[in-house]
Formats: C-alpha cells, structure tokens, sequence
C-alpha cells in the first residue's frame, strides 16, 4: 500500500472517530468482551498491544481483566488515535502509538488482541503472521474480524449486495490464508461468533456505515452522489421501522510456542 493510499486511509477513519464512538463501540462491545476474556489471565512478562484499536474500546474490559498489565494500542488514523488517548488518560500503564499496525516488533507481546480492525487492512493475512510473531513465548493472540459471510439477509449482507453491482468485490483469499499465517503457534479456537445488534432502521445503519464506518473512506472517494444512489437502492430492498439481526464473526485464539 502506497503511503498516499495509507494517507487518504487516515483521513477518513479520522473523519469517522466521533460517529463511530457513538454508533458501532456500543454495539460492538459484545465481540470485544469476547475477545479480551479469551486472554488467560496467566500471560508471559510484556504489554498487551492492540493493533488497530481506533477508539480503544477493548482498553476498558482489558484494564478490568488484566489488572497492573501495559497496554499499547495502535493505529494508523490520528483522529482515532487522539481519541483513544482520551480514553487512556490517567492511566500511566497505557499508551497509544500511531502507525501502521499491520505490523508489530517480532517477540515483543504478552499478547495481541483485535476485534473488527484486521479486514480492514491490505493484506490480513501477512498481518497476522506479524500480529503471531510478535508473540512471546507462551503469548496468545485473540483476534476478532468480520468474514466474506456475515448472516444472510442482514444489513451488511444487503449493503455488500448494493455495493458490489457497483464496485468490483476486493480479493477475500487471504481468508484461506490466516490459519497458515498461525505459523509457529497452537491454535486454540477457532469458531464463529455471534450476538444480537440492533439499528434504529435502514438509513440509520446506512449513514453511520458511510459516514462513520468502513465505508467512509469509498465515501471520500466517490462522492455525494454515488452515496446517493447507493442509499436509494438500499432502502429500496431493506424492512421499514426498526432493523434487528445477529451478525456473525470469526474469532481466531492462538498460543504462541514455549512455556509463559
């Protein structure tokens, strides 16, 4: 990825903090929970770092979890980044660093943990392989991303549909990939998970996902009217009122070789 790919990347997480906060932290807390109590609570000595942590929100449940442990989140947008600093205020054990966080210093981790932020980068799989190798001995990783298939029927399921007689489908091997990517560590599970998320109606959940989501960055790109055209085709084939569903995700928990 060019640096002025990564740039233009920034600018719109960055334009997307405020709205994200607001909008997908609470309904995304489920799967973060989820994916912080993976970690034992029995980790070798160094910090928990948490690649693409935008807003921080796993940094609450983490403190909770793993009392008196350093935590280091990372992202690549500043906006995101200033925000979870002010999330991590007054906390001398945390830092936020920016940067790309795809990928991380071999064998400096207790552990990595992230939810929502690997399908988001270019290549997930040669991220993970970093993510895994950043592992000391005894280490784990938890990881939660969203997959090619969600649930059939859903709002990101339509959307995707939208989207794609419009705009080329991205390549998705690399999801056939991650397991091999585990290269030197055990993998402890690997199963889908799913929890009940709930959006006011249609255009709600359409205006976060472009303005505050992972769309935002197309978005930028292609303008107010192709946004226009893709929210009327939307709500054309979505219910009226409120949009109730149950997304499922993939939750990858791997333990690195050698003793904690």
């Amino acid at each position: 990825m060019t640096a002025e790919h990564l740039a233009r990347v920034a600018r719109g997480w960055d334009e997307a903090a405020d709205g994200y906060e607001a909008y997908y932290v609470p309904r995304f807390a489920p799967w973060v929970a989820a994916a912080v109590r993976a970690l034992p609570a029995e980790l070798p000595g160094g910090p928990v770092l948490v690649p693409c942590c935008g807003t921080f929100p796993e940094l609450d449940v983490l403190t909770g979890h793993l009392p008196g442990r350093e935590i280091v989140g990372i992202d690549l947008s500043p906006g995101m980044a200033a925000r979870a600093r002010t999330r991590a205020a007054g906390n001398s054990l945390v830092r936020v660093a920016e940067g790309d966080a795809s990928e991380l210093e071999p064998a400096s981790a207790a552990a990595v943990v992230s939810v929502f932020g690997l399908q988001q980068l270019p290549e997930p799989d040669a991220a993970l392989r970093s993510w895994t190798g950043a592992l000391r001995p005894g280490g784990v990783l938890s990881v939660v991303y969203w997959p090619h298939s969600t649930e059939p029927g859903g709002p990101f399921t339509v959307l995707s549909d939208v989207l794609r007689e419009r705009v080329p489908a991205g390549d998705r091997s690399w999801e056939e990939r991650l397991l091999p990517a585990l290269k030197g560590a055990v993998l402890d599970l690997d199963e889908p998970l799913a929890f009940p998320m709930v959006h006011p109606d249609a255009d709600a959940f359409f205006t976060a996902h472009t303005r505050s989501g992972p769309m935002r960055p197309l978005a930028s790109v292609r303008g107010e009217e192709f946004i226009a055209e893709l929210r009327e085709e939307f709500l054309r084939r979505s219910p009226a009122g409120e949009w109730p569903h149950r997304p499922t995700a993939r939750h990858i928990v791997a333990r690195a070789a050698g003793q904690a």
